[in-house]
């Protein structure tokens, strides 16, 4: 009896702190509140490109000593920034041509992005921020109002690597619309400081094709971005034993998949390789020991070229052995460097040389260094060459 009395107290307590808790919250008044949210977006912070194209920047740091804008990416502009009151730093530079820039902030020595600016250039690390100042008429790489193709990532293990990779995959609009027609394919390759991700993000190869292609400049193709690095350095993208790893992997899987998978050309006809720094030497070696698979190379400012010790017989073995062959297999050996990049004296000399040993092929510079709006532009001008 004593035992069932408990039980009872125990219950009424039970019910009774469980009324009152309800009783207390309703009793409790909300703090929460919207007031306030209800108001326009504030202005950009940094950067802010003016109306006549001068771009002002500015980052908070009310403790530092002297802050420095660095802007560009090859001639870069070295300016101190100026704080006001609020401890904010500040610098309006003069005006700039359309297209995209890159830039840094230098606080008391020490290098960094803009974090008020969620754009930067990546690859194997955070290289800095990024600025895009649009063109009237739009730019040649800035987004337009045409049709637009997709970019696809796809995942895959790499047979020689025996790890997991990825690749980007750009394909046109007209793939969706045209489901019996079959696509031409251009292997592109990135630099060795880059990824993957690289000529989609920083090259704008697919905004590149989208205009090309609404213009009536350029068919319609896929471009596949795959890694071209072995186990992340330069170095292991470009020796012989890393262009025979990166060979296999383009072999063996990369070009299998795209074929098995996509409605692409699988004659060498409509297939091209092309490239940027690590990645042209890559197109170039890769695209000379596969003849009977590339009708079209495209190398832009390779180091391996560009040091005047490039050897063929240690990289392409035998292949020099016949100039007439290669003349017969090639549509179009495009070699291209910008006139301010270290490489471009040894890249004339090279083009030279090929053409003292028979071989065809076309060299374009331009004024700029080693930096992507020279590359974005040899992918513009390259794409328009293809499969015509």
């Amino acid at each position: 009896m004593m035992k069932i009395k408990v039980l009872v107290i125990i219950i009424w307590a039970t019910v009774i702190n469980g009324m009152t808790q309800v009783v207390r919250a309703q009793q409790k008044e909300n703090t929460f509140s919207t007031e306030g949210w209800w108001k326009p977006a504030e202005p950009p912070f940094s950067p802010v490109v003016n109306d006549d194209n001068s771009i002002t920047f500015r980052v908070k740091a009310p403790d530092a000593q002297k802050v420095i804008l660095h802007f560009d990416e090859w001639d870069i502009l070295s300016k101190p920034m100026v704080k006001d009151g609020q401890g904010v730093w500040s610098i309006t530079i003069e005006p700039v041509a359309p297209r995209l820039y890159q830039y840094l902030f230098e606080i008391d020595g020490i290098r960094t992005i803009d974090f008020a600016n969620p754009v930067v250039k990546v690859g194997t690390s955070v290289y800095g921020s990024v600025v895009e100042v649009h063109g009237t008429p739009s730019r040649y790489d800035e987004l337009q109002n045409v049709q637009h193709g997709e970019v696809h990532i796809v995942k895959y293990t790499s047979t020689p690597l025996k790890k997991p990779r990825e690749m980007y995959v750009y394909v046109p609009a007209e793939y969706r619309k045209e489901r019996k027609k079959t696509f031409p394919v251009l292997y592109l390759r990135h630099g060795g400081g880059d990824n993957e991700s690289s000529w989609v993000k920083d090259g704008r190869a697919a905004i590149i094709l989208d205009n090309l292609i609404a213009s009536g400049k350029a068919i319609p193709m896929l471009i596949v971005m795959s890694n071209g690095l072995t186990d992340g350095s330069w170095a292991g993208g470009s020796t012989v034993e890393g262009m025979d790893t990166l060979e296999e992997e383009l072999l063996m899987d990369i070009i299998p998949i795209i074929e098995q998978n996509y409605k692409v050309e699988k004659n060498k006809k409509y297939r091209a390789i092309a490239g940027l720094s690590m990645g042209g030497g890559q197109a170039y070696v890769l695209g000379l020991r596969n003849l009977d698979k590339f009708s079209y190379i495209g190398q832009f400012s390779a180091g391996i070229i560009g040091d005047g010790k490039f050897s063929h017989d240690t990289y392409t073995p035998g292949v020099m052995d016949t100039p007439a062959n290669i003349n017969k297999q090639l549509q179009l050996l495009w070699i291209s460097c910008g006139t301010k990049d270290p490489r471009y004296d040894g890249h004339v000399a090279f083009v030279e040389e090929l053409k003292q040993q028979g071989v065809n092929c076309e060299f374009h510079d331009a004024v700029y260094g080693h930096e992507w709006e020279f590359w974005r532009q040899q992918l513009r001008d390259f794409l328009q060459r293809l499969f015509m």
